[in-house]
C-alpha cells in the first residue's frame, strides 16, 4: 500500500528525567554504562553529553527557566530516546530498510519550511521536545525510518497495524536483551519504553503509528 510521503516529523522526541547519573548498570555488572541494548553499550558519559547540550541550548534561551523546569527529567528522557534509537535501528535492518542523507536532509528542510526556517525549526524542537541543535538530524533519520517501517509493514492507520508495529518493536526490543542501570528504572519491552516513561513517539507507535504529525 502506497501511503503519502510525510515531509514533517511524525514520531520525534520528547522525553524528561533529571535523576542522578551512576556508573553502573545492572549493579556492578556494567560499569560506567546507563544501558545495555544488545552487547552494545550506552556509556554514561555519552548520556551525559547529551543532557549538557540540551542544557545548554536551553540556557541559551530567553525562555530559559521555563525550558529547564519543563525538562526535569532529562537524564532519562535521553537514555530513554537513546535506547530506542536502536530498538528502531534493530527493526529496521531485519527489513532491510536504510535511510540516506539525501532523505534525512530533504525532510529536514521540509520541516523547516513548514515551521518558517531552519532557526524557528530548531527553537520549537528545544521548546517542545527538548531536542538539541545538534540532534535534529538524528531526530530526522529517526522519524523517516519509522515512517518506512510503517509503510513497508503496511501499518495503516487501523488497531490491527498499530497492533502489527507494537509487535514488531516489541519483537525487536526483546532480541536485544536490554539492561538499564536500576537509577533509571527498567526497560519495558511490551510499551517499548524506560520504566513509566511514557515518549510522545511511544504513544504512536503503540497507539497510532501511522497518524499524522503532532510536533513536526
Amino acid at each position: 500500500m502506497h501511503r503519502r510521503r510525510r515531509t514533517a516529523l511524525s514520531v520525534s522526541a520528547a522525553l524528561v528525567v533529571a535523576a542522578p547519573l551512576l556508573a553502573a548498570c545492572g549493579g556492578e555488572a556494567h560499569p560506567g554504562a546507563a544501558a545495555v541494548v544488545g552487547g552494545d553499550r550506552i556509556e554514561t558519559a555519552a548520556l551525559q553529553a547529551q543532557v549538557r547540550e540540551v542544557r545548554a541550548a536551553q540556557e541559551a534561551s530567553p525562555q530559559a527557566d521555563q525550558l529547564i523546569r519543563a525538562t526535569g527529567d532529562l537524564s532519562r528522557e535521553k537514555l530513554n530516546g537513546m535506547i530506542f534509537d536502536r530498538v528502531v535501528e534493530e527493526v529496521a535492518a531485519e527489513a532491510g530498510i536504510t535511510v540516506s542523507r539525501k532523505e534525512v536532509q530533504e525532510t529536514r528542510r521540509a520541516a523547516a519550511r513548514q515551521y518558517g526556517g531552519d532557526a524557528q525549526l530548531a527553537a520549537m524542537l528545544l521548546q517542545q521536545q527538548g531536542i538539541a541543535p545538534d540532534e535534529i538530524d538524528a531526530v530526522v533519520r529517526r522519524n523517516v525510518l519509522m515512517n518506512k517501517i510503517a509503510d513497508r509493514h503496511g501499518a495503516s492507520n487501523t488497531p490491527e497495524g498499530q497492533q502489527k508495529l507494537t509487535r514488531l518493536f516489541t519483537a525487536a526490543s526483546k532480541s536485544l536483551d536490554i539492561d538499564v542501570n536500576p537509577r533509571y528504572g527498567t526497560w519495558d519491552d511490551a510499551k517499548i519504553q524506560l520504566g513509566r516513561y511514557q515518549a510522545p513517539w511511544l504513544r504512536q507507535v503503540t497507539q497510532d503509528p501511522g497518524a499524522a504529525p503532532e510536533a513536526l
